[in-house]
């Protein structure tokens, strides 16, 4: 069990000094957005826009760990405020890279660089800030979520991730869950169009029938046909108004940004295996990250957050049971996408310490 979140009366200065340190979830949209308003840029200056994410992961890795339990008397409008600024810049970051490319040539440094930037911009802060965002009960912060993920050309994910991944998760049903053993690769190949499948299965079972033919009239109130005409809609307004180097930038960085979702999708559930109908907090990955907890709005609280969906970023606790990945999310990208074996040789090493996964049998044996 975690423990409690700190009762005590918080002052404002205390609220002041968390909200600062979630203040790390703005390094890659500023990022971004400076690399958009500073540019075209020449020769080598390019890459000194990659010096961020450098930074980013080396605090990552070696920037301590953050253990403390949240104030359960934080007032929320502080926190809320910085979910909506960093939706703002997501969209405003969007909306200069079309202006940008509608000037620039593609086969530049630019576009190489703008493509990482941009992309890991939207993948760790507006992919994070979307998911946050849907799982709040107004309307207009799920809308608000859906249209972030449209910035990326994968709104399919409001509808399988709510009512998919949150009910299947740790089971074989569970297109987002890895399995143990399973590589990267492998698991991208396969979740990628099972996650769109159960999505469109979801909502046409809502609709009345999941054998619903594409045309039929039904599909108009389709949230992922809604989705795809949204986020199509975008791509064709920047082809339109920008021309194709635009176009072709804004699709790369949401492929981007969508395969580093993929790449948390990988490791926050890899080779656990749910036992009952309740999820447990043994059915997430967590990680102690400073830099992951505070830069990813609380993303890292992994195991609270399916314990209580609904639950604000600045709110999620620690659980002792769950188990700990290696690194923090940032650090994990070289190790889930250039060094697998070893990747799994670590996650091997801790399922077997808290007997999760194909080690749970075992665990049971020898009880």
């Amino acid at each position: 069990m975690p423990a409690a979140a700190l009762a005590a009366p918080v002052s404002g200065r205390e609220v002041l000094g968390i909200w600062l340190r979630h203040l790390c979830a703005l390094l890659f949209p500023l990022n971004a957005l400076v690399f958009l308003l500073t540019g075209p840029h020449s020769g080598w200056w390019p890459l000194a826009f990659v010096l961020p994410l450098a930074v980013a992961h080396y605090w990552d890795t070696h920037g301590g760990v953050e253990l403390r339990q949240p104030r359960a008397e934080l007032p929320a409008l502080r926190f809320d405020a910085l979910l909506l600024l960093l939706a703002a810049l997501q969209v405003l970051n969007v909306t200069l890279l079309a202006r940008y490319w509608s000037i620039q040539g593609f086969w530049t440094w630019d576009s190489l660089v703008g493509i990482l930037v941009i992309g890991a911009n939207s993948g760790y802060s507006g992919i994070v800030v979307a998911h946050e965002l849907i799982h709040r009960k107004p309307k207009w912060a799920r809308l608000l979520g859906r249209l972030l993920m449209c910035t990326v050309v994968y709104e399919h994910f409001y509808t399988e991730h709510l009512r998919g991944h949150h009910a299947r998760v740790g089971t074989a049903e569970d297109p987002a869950t890895a399995r143990y053993g399973e590589t990267f690769m492998h698991f991208y190949i396969r979740t990628v169009p099972a996650q769109f499948r159960s999505a469109w299965r979801l909502e046409t079972q809502r609709l009345g029938d999941v054998n619903m033919r594409a045309w039929d009239p039904r599909q108009l109130r389709n949230r992922v046909v809604h989705g795809l005409v949204f986020e199509w809609g975008i791509a064709w307004v920047i082809l339109a108004t920008c021309g194709g180097a635009a176009l072709a930038i804004f699709l790369l960085q949401a492929l981007f940004a969508s395969r580093a979702l993929e790449v948390v999708n990988y490791f926050e559930h890899w080779g656990l295996l749910r036992q009952g109908a309740r999820i447990q907090p043994v059915d997430s990955w967590d990680t102690t990250s400073w830099f992951t907890y505070y830069g990813l709005t609380g993303l890292t609280r992994h195991a609270d957050h399916h314990a209580h969906a609904s639950r604000p970023y600045q709110q999620l606790r620690i659980w002792a049971e769950s188990p700990k990945l290696p690194r923090g999310y940032i650090g994990l990208f070289p190790l889930v996408l250039g060094r697998n074996k070893k990747f799994q040789k670590l996650m091997t090493e801790e399922l077997k310490r808290c007997k999760l996964g194909p080690f749970l049998e075992e665990s049971s044996v020898e009880a």
